[in-house]
Formats: C-alpha cells, sequence, structure tokens
C-alpha cells in the first residue's frame, strides 16, 4: 500500500497549476492617432524659365515681341491626402526692371498665360495683363475641386506671350513669376 500512496503524490505534483483553480484576467489597451490635412507640391523642373531674346532683331517686326514658344514646368508627385484640394495659379506678367514710364509706343511688360493641369477635371489657368508700363500685371486662377485624396504629377504650361499693344519692348532684363499653390478647395481660391 506504501507504493500506491508514492504514487498518488507524484501524479498530484504532475498535474499543471491551473487545475488548482488558478483565472486569468484581460485587460484592453486603446490606440489612436490623427493624421493631418496635407498637401505637397513637387520641386518644379526647370525652377526657372528662361526666354531668352523675347524680340525680333531684325525685319519689319525688329523690337516687337517675337514667336515664343510654349514652355512647360513639371511638378512631379504632387499630392493631397484628403478629399476637396484645388490647385491656384497666381501669375505676375514680365516687367522691366526699369520702372520709368516707357515712351508713346514702346511697353515694359510682357503677358502670358499660366495653365495647371493634372490635379482635376478643370484645370488652373491665370492670363496676365499688363499695360505698356507694367501696371495691372497679376492675374489668378482656380481649377476645379479635386473629390478625393490623390497623388499625381502637375504641368505648369506658360503659353501666350504678347506684348501690351504690339508695342515695341524696352530694352532691359523682365521678369516675372507664377505661384502655384495645392491646398483645401475653400483656401484655394
Amino acid at each position: 500500500m506504501q507504493r500506491f500512496t508514492v504514487s498518488l503524490v507524484l501524479l498530484a505534483a504532475a498535474l499543471p497549476v491551473a487545475a488548482h483553480g488558478q483565472s486569468t484576467a484581460t485587460g484592453n489597451v486603446a490606440v489612436g492617432g490623427n493624421v493631418a490635412l496635407i498637401c505637397i507640391l513637387g520641386d518644379p523642373t526647370p525652377s526657372l524659365v528662361d526666354l531668352g531674346q523675347m524680340v525680333t532683331t531684325s525685319g519689319p517686326r525688329a523690337g516687337r515681341i517675337a514667336t515664343i514658344a510654349s514652355r512647360s514646368v513639371a511638378l512631379a508627385g504632387s499630392f493631397c491626402n484628403f478629399a476637396g484640394s484645388a490647385v491656384k495659379v497666381d501669375a505676375t506678367a514680365l516687367r522691366s526692371a526699369d520702372t520709368t514710364a516707357p515712351p508713346a509706343g514702346f511697353a515694359r511688360a510682357v503677358n502670358f498665360t499660366a495653365t495647371a493641369t493634372g490635379w482635376a477635371t478643370t484645370a488652373a489657368a491665370a492670363t496676365t495683363a499688363a499695360v505698356a508700363n507694367g501696371s495691372s500685371a497679376t492675374a489668378s486662377g482656380t481649377g476645379s475641386t479635386q473629390p478625393l485624396p490623390k497623388i499625381s504629377d502637375i504641368g505648369l504650361t506658360l503659353s501666350g506671350f504678347t506684348a501690351p499693344g504690339d508695342a515695341i519692348l524696352v530694352a532691359g532684363s523682365y521678369s516675372g513669376t507664377i505661384v502655384v499653390t495645392l491646398g483645401p478647395a475653400a483656401t484655394a481660391q
């Protein structure tokens, strides 16, 4: 009989601890976070558009604006991570560094159209309408609203270069700017 008792003691020692009535407890931990509304424009390539010589240098149109081919700028990998975004274009005509009033028949401004495509159904376009002295040089345009988050290459085209009244351009350096804004549709306008 002694042998049987020893076997029962060994058998009881081999049973798992849970068999002795131990319980398990669980707890829940909530994890959360936020994602900010973000729009990023790709770097403009090229970042400088050099039109070179803008006037015809000989013949009956000497001194008047030459035919300038359209130029393109890419803003690759642009994105907004939310619905309801738009592209806006603000353009300033090219104006002479010399701001004195030009003589009659001359101009110190070159107008153009800047068009941003590739974001929403309707492109954003702005056509400058500076007068001969370079005033009234800015224009703005906003494209339609993009209804979904999007990543896309935005193309910017500069075209339709003209001088006010087809006047003769005063010699010198000319510069203008284009600002492309990508953001919520309500603030892009």
